[in-house]
């Protein structure tokens, strides 16, 4: 019989996937439980509208492939994607005396900075190097911008569907989805999440400085000076 008391034994597997994976688990879980707290809240929400205006109420199916809906959920992503990719890009070339989000004002390299040598466990990127490698060396800048590009244009396209919604619903014109592009509306939209992600990520630069975090990989030790910058 096979012993299941071993660190590779199909007891233990699930408990260190669980240990090894904590961290993104419990971000999921917690952005499935906001995004269906979203989806419900919207839906009472519209139908409240729908009953102010002598409108028919939708069924909860109808909502989640309404532009109402979808406009919201891609609006946001659209934003985070942004101002992470940006982060992720800025942190590469500026500084902050100070800030555990920063790199060493001395010129000394981190990790991130030292030269491209493969070591064995190393990715495959850096075993063939070229332009493979190169772009290994900004996927995760063009993995975010990517994603950013998506939900911008979904952002477009389903905040156009939201708006020809109302338009026929109050016996107005419809637009294309070029014209909501270009519109304040969509801009505005865009504008008022942009500012907000931007203010929350120099928040955590800057009250890095002197605020700690026991514990935290974002956080610099409890006992570091405040001018030192870096982890």
């Amino acid at each position: 019989m096979a012993d299941t008391t071993q660190s590779g034994s199909p007891t233990r597997r699930p408990r260190v996937f669980l240990s090894n994976n904590g961290l993104s688990l419990v971000l999921l879980a917690a952005f499935l439980v906001c995004w269906v707290g979203q989806a419900v809240s919207g839906f009472l929400h519209h139908n409240e509208e729908q009953r102010q205006h002598g409108q028919p109420e939708a069924r909860f199916g109808e909502y989640l492939r309404s532009g109402d809906f979808l406009e919201a959920t891609f609006e946001n992503w659209e934003s985070e994607f942004f101002q992470m990719g940006a982060f992720v890009i800025l942190a590469a070339f500026l500084q902050q005396k100070g800030s555990g989000e920063s790199k060493d004002l001395n010129g000394g390299k981190k990790e991130e900075d030292k030269d491209l040598e493969p070591q064995e466990g190393s990715p495959a990127p850096l075993h063939r190097g070229g332009l493979v490698l190169k772009l290994y060396s900004h996927s995760l800048s063009i993995a975010l911008f990517s994603l950013f590009i998506v939900c911008f244009g979904l952002h477009a396209v389903t905040g156009a569907a939201a708006r020809n919604e109302e338009a026929l619903a109050h016996g107005e014109t419809t637009i294309t989805v070029l014209q909501y592009l270009v519109s304040s509306r969509f801009w505005f939209e865009s504008f008022q999440n942009w500012q907000s992600e931007f203010l929350s990520v120099a928040a955590l630069v800057l009250l890095s400085i002197w605020l700690r975090e026991k514990g935290s990989p974002e956080s610099k030790p409890v006992n570091a000076p405040h001018a030192r910058t870096g982890k």
